[in-house]
């Protein structure tokens, strides 16, 4: 039977370990030193963040845990585009594959649309792959349509 639950500071070890498949699944096979580096970094992170400015929804079988979705907020000055200053990015959706197309990805994400709106955020906002794009535009999500063009200055 599956079950869905918000992840505790109890749930860090499976949070690392899906995030490191999710990743391996995304951009291939990491590197030790790589692996090292995430783990080290997320273990930090998931102690200081969990269930403040970052909230983990996870789904299991009998215990297992076979998908979860992260979601991290961000608060900074209000404008029209944000009014309460919060938003947040949705990141790591991950479903196992044999669980795939059972609809345990969109049940993780009406949770985090749920949360999201109880914590007064004013958007949430992902980058979709191609396989994941219909979902998220049957949930109400839309291609960002802004005058500004993104930019990323990569620092290390």
């Amino acid at each position: 039977m599956i079950t869905y639950k918000k992840a505790t500071i109890k749930d860090i070890e499976i949070l690392i370990k899906l995030r490191l498949e999710y990743l391996t699944e995304d951009r291939g096979e990491l590197s030790n030193d790589e692996t090292k580096a995430v783990v080290a970094q997320l273990q930090d992170y998931f102690k200081r963040q969990i269930n403040g400015n970052f909230i983990a929804f996870l789904a299991e079988d009998d215990g297992k845990a076979i998908a979860t979705l992260y979601m991290a907020v961000a608060e900074k000055p209000a404008n029209p585009a944000f009014i309460t200053g919060k938003t947040a990015t949705i990141l790591n959706v991950f479903t196992y594959p044999d669980y795939r197309r059972n609809g345990i990805a969109t049940r993780l994400l009406k949770m985090t649309i749920d949360e999201a709106k109880a914590m007064n955020i004013s958007y949430l906002e992902l980058s979709a792959t191609d396989s994941g794009k219909q979902l998220y535009e049957k949930l109400g999500f839309k291609h960002r349509q802004s005058k500004y063009t993104g930019m990323r200055l990569g620092l290390l």
